[in-house]
């Protein structure tokens, strides 16, 4: 009998279960070295400690001091605060809702702040986010000197929202300005005080702004569509669709990943603008925003450290609203069959 003969094994007879095969791929996660083992845990636990130290604590010891009156010196203690006190002999004790409270009755910079800062996400969301994705479109489809244009485009996010503050502040110049110049209205009495006046300045700021996230959503939308595959315009192109249904029928459907990271990005570069309104006039006499005002009370001169973390809770509420509502509306549409 020869070696083949003797290793083939006679059929299983009918009805009898197949015999299990062997477990490859077990084998090959048996066992796990030191060295992998160290590799895995530096991959995991890095990030994991970076995030619970820059993200995770920070932000639940903010929670925790919005509910203290504490002006950042001395000890916190668990007393609740008495109302009869003077607030420096009150420092460091529990408030409860009242910085809340007070934010919502008592300071008359809070509504307006969080207005500017809503209205500066809509800004965001339906002018420069859609401008962004236009010229991302036009560039990817090569036309003549497109390199050219996306570095002009993209130049703005490559300086700093303070220089870009400066640099705008020469275009809004009442007396000297671009602006005014080429409407014919400076170095009169008829000039427009563009920063100056807060019917006007929080527009003229948003126009900075939207001038500088056009081009980092360009970028990203670019990424996205060079990563799609170029079967699926030619398939549109045969069914005999034009660009505008390819794009939003085929290309932005395809693109769900990158409109939520999108999503993501412009409500957190919405709700920390900063910048802009310190550099044009410390953001107040029109553009007051809740990032303004927890600075002002955190390392400003009052020094209300339990006040401030209140009013940074409730900027952090307003950010998880719209990105919670965005990605369940997403993560339903890939669930959906």
């Amino acid at each position: 009998m020869n070696t083949a003969t003797r290793s083939r094994r006679p059929p299983a007879p009918a009805g009898a279960p197949a015999a299990p095969r062997p477990a490859r791929r077990s084998r090959r996660l048996r066992h796990l070295t030191a060295g992998d083992r160290v590799v895995a845990g530096l991959l995991l636990g890095v990030p994991l400690l970076l995030a619970l130290a820059f993200v995770w604590i920070p932000a639940l010891g903010t929670v925790l001091l919005s509910f203290t009156r504490w002006n950042g010196v001395g000890d916190l203690h668990t007393k609740a605060c008495d109302p009869t006190l003077p607030p420096i002999l009150n420092n460091g004790c529990v408030n409860g809702v009242q910085n809340y409270h007070q934010a919502a009755t008592n300071y008359p910079e809070f509504w307006p702040a969080v207005q500017h800062n809503l209205i500066w996400l809509a800004v965001f969301v339906a002018i420069a986010t859609p401008l962004g994705m236009l010229f991302a479109v036009v560039i990817d489809r090569g036309i003549r000197g497109s390199r050219m244009y996306q570095s002009i485009l993209f130049l703005p996010v490559m300086l700093s929202l303070a220089l870009v503050g400066i640099m705008w502040e020469f275009m809004y110049s009442q007396d000297f300005g671009v602006i005014n110049t080429v409407l014919g209205r400076n170095g009169d009495s008829n000039a427009i005080d563009w920063l100056g006046n807060p019917h006007l300045n929080l527009w003229a700021v948003l126009l900075e702004a939207t001038w500088r996230q056009a081009g980092y959503v360009m970028v990203l939308y670019l990424a996205g569509l060079k990563a799609i595959d170029p079967t699926l315009r030619e398939a549109a192109l045969i069914d005999g669709a034009n660009a505008w249904q390819t794009f939003w029928r085929v290309i932005f459907p395809v693109m769900r990943p990158i409109n939520v990271v999108i999503m993501v990005i412009t409500v957190i570069e919405s709700l920390r603008a900063f910048d802009l309104v310190y550099i044009t006039n410390k953001g107040i006499n029109g553009l007051e925003l809740l990032s303004v005002l927890v600075t002002a009370n955190i390392v400003g001169e009052t020094q209300r450290v339990g006040f401030g973390s209140a009013l940074g809770v409730v900027l952090l509420l307003i950010s998880l609203v719209p990105i919670s509502l965005f990605l369940r509306q997403t993560f339903r549409g890939e669930d959906t069959p």
